[in-house]
């Protein structure tokens, strides 16, 4: 069972991923989902998205379909939440 007072981050998550994942998602909004990385970078474009987001959308794997920012974040490398229940 899972301790319900432990951080949602997994450790080795710096302070950085979660901001990296948060400009992310902000760019990219919830209407977007399910979606490729064309589509992904169209809609960042679209939202004036930072440098850096753009940048880091260009890393994606061509051909992928991604459901959510999570699923971006782990293409990316960068830590994701823990699911807790």
């Amino acid at each position: 069972m899972t301790d319900p007072r432990q951080e949602g981050t997994p450790a080795g998550t710096s302070p950085a991923d979660i901001d990296r994942r948060a400009a992310i998602a902000e760019a990219l909004g919830k209407e977007v989902w399910p979606a490729d990385r064309d589509a992904l970078l169209a809609r960042a474009q679209e939202s004036n998205a930072t440098d850096r987001v753009l940048g880091d959308l260009r890393r994606l794997p061509e051909g992928q379909r991604f459901e959510n920012v999570q699923d971006v974040a782990r293409a990316l490398g960068l830590g994701t939440e823990q699911q807790r229940f």
